[in-house]
């Protein structure tokens, strides 16, 4: 492709979507579109949104005063669907299908790949992608073990961010993705820990509804004789113990608040309770470091801390204490998910990565 190759990037989230147009690397235009709870109020699935959603898209692209014709490719957000590789894939009728139906559940991020889509459609010569979505499942089979075979441990992480910034840290030391062995750790509203061994993730912890440290609103691993009696106790529906786990759990449910800014905050001002609960995910997550080096057989290269609670030093800082033999550390604060799909479908135009089909 050219110098002057137009890149769309279409990233839903559940209360918002994110599009940003990039020419090369650089973005021309980046707007975060703000959806009135009231109004998805009125959908009773996420995919009833498609259309809502799609025509708000168009009508600020339209604003924006940047020609359709001019995009080479959209990439969206991959969502949920098979468990698949790391990689770009190019949105098939097959995706589109699996990504309506939410046969593995129900995410805004699904209706990214159905937007790019369309959008591609219409403009005809223009092909539509996603890259690396949550689902990318590159375990190992001793990995995906958890104990008893009606439960198998299955991969669901923030696999775009980790390995965007996996390759911008080797970029930064010289030296290729697939020649190193790192941890690397996503600290946001779900935390995971994934352990990267020369270019997969063989084993992370399920950060969704599943395993690992608990975060601002996910209860992580939980003792599983206790989680069975409440289940099963009469005073929770279903709907209560999800929510449990994931979206009233970790932090939102010692403290109230999701919000690990204001928690810090009290913390330093004098709030024992706030300090413990932050010390208290501090350690989960240095423990999952821990673990996470014996499946690299001790041999890593980096620990590499990123998402937005990386912004806390204090925080990040309960962290490395406790890991700091292990490997050098690294803080990426934040993420930059637009730059990553942007980058990746770049990468696929030029032929520097294949352009996967999904089947």
């Amino acid at each position: 492709m050219g110098a002057n190759t137009r890149i769309l990037v279409i990233n839903p989230g559940s209360t918002s979507t994110k599009i940003a147009i990039f020419q090369q690397e650089k973005v021309i235009f980046l707007k975060t579109i703000k959806h009135p709870l009231d109004m998805l109020g009125k959908f009773s699935r996420i995919t009833d949104q498609f259309e809502y959603r799609k025509e708000i898209v168009y009508e600020e692209l339209k604003n924006a005063d940047v020609p359709l014709e001019t995009i080479d490719a959209v990439i969206g957000r991959g969502g949920l669907v098979k468990p698949i590789g790391s990689g770009v894939y190019r949105v098939n009728e097959a995706m589109k299908k699996d990504l309506l139906e939410c046969r593995r559940g129900e995410h805004a991020s699904n209706l990214g790949g159905l937007i790019a889509a369309d959008i591609a459609e219409m403009l005809s010569s223009t092909e539509a992608f996603i890259a690396d979505p949550v689902v990318v499942d590159e375990l190992d089979p001793l990995a995906r073990y958890s104990g008893h075979p009606a439960f198998e441990r299955n991969s669901v992480f923030h696999a775009l961010n980790q390995k965007a910034i996996a390759r911008s840290h080797a970029n930064s030391i010289m030296k290729k993705y697939e020649d190193l062995n790192l941890i690397v750790v996503h600290l946001g509203g779900g935390i995971t820990v994934g352990a990267h061994r020369k270019g997969r993730v063989i084993d992370v912890n399920q950060g969704l509804d599943g395993d690992g440290p608990f975060s601002p609103e996910r209860s992580g691993t939980l003792p599983s004789g206790a989680l069975l009696k409440g289940a099963f106790s009469g005073k929770y529906s279903y709907e209560e113990m999800s929510a449990m786990i994931l979206g009233k759990g970790g932090m939102m449910a010692y403290l109230g608040t999701n919000d690990a800014y204001l928690a810090e905050r009290e913390a330093k001002d004098g709030d024992d309770k706030c300090r413990e609960v932050l010390e208290a995910m501090a350690y989960q997550v240095a423990k999952e470091i821990g673990a996470m080096s014996t499946v690299l057989k001790g041999e890593v290269d980096a620990i590499l801390i990123t998402g937005g609670i990386a912004n806390s030093k204090w925080f990040c800082n309960l962290i490395i204490e406790r890991v700091y033999r292990i490997a050098p550390v690294h803080l990426y604060p934040g993420e930059d998910e637009m730059g990553a799909l942007a980058e990746n479908a770049l990468l696929a135009l030029n032929g520097d990565i294949e352009i996967k089909e999904y089947r």
